[in-house]
């Protein structure tokens, strides 16, 4: 009886690896392209970034990742718009972000 239990669940082995297929197909048909901004649009966002940086002010962040649009709140804390780099800490889980600049869809204070 045990041999035949075995065989029943070897035919399931590839079960996980069908679900990984599947949301693979799922995450590529929710995928949106990144926004284009225009400079206006980035410049607002540098600001806004450097006003909450000097204020302490908490900030929705809106960010394209991985063909998603990603929104987190924190607080930022460094700016470096030459460099295409902010750091933020999460409100969640209270970790340091490093991200380019390049990747922000918006943000706009809480």
């Amino acid at each position: 009886m045990a041999n035949r239990g075995m065989k029943k669940w070897r035919a399931c082995a590839s079960m996980p690896e069908q679900y990984i297929g599947l949301q693979e197909v799922i995450n590529k048909q929710v995928e949106v392209p990144q926004p284009l901004l225009t400079e206006e649009q980035m410049e607002q966002i540098i600001f806004t970034l450097i006003e909450a940086l000097h204020t302490n002010k908490q900030v929705y962040l809106t960010y394209y990742k991985n063909g998603q649009r990603i929104t987190e709140t924190g607080f930022i804390q460094f700016v470096d718009s030459l460099g295409n780099l902010f750091v933020f800490i999460d409100e969640v889980f209270e970790l340091k972000n490093k991200m380019k600049l390049s990747e922000l869809i918006d943000a706009h204070f809480v």
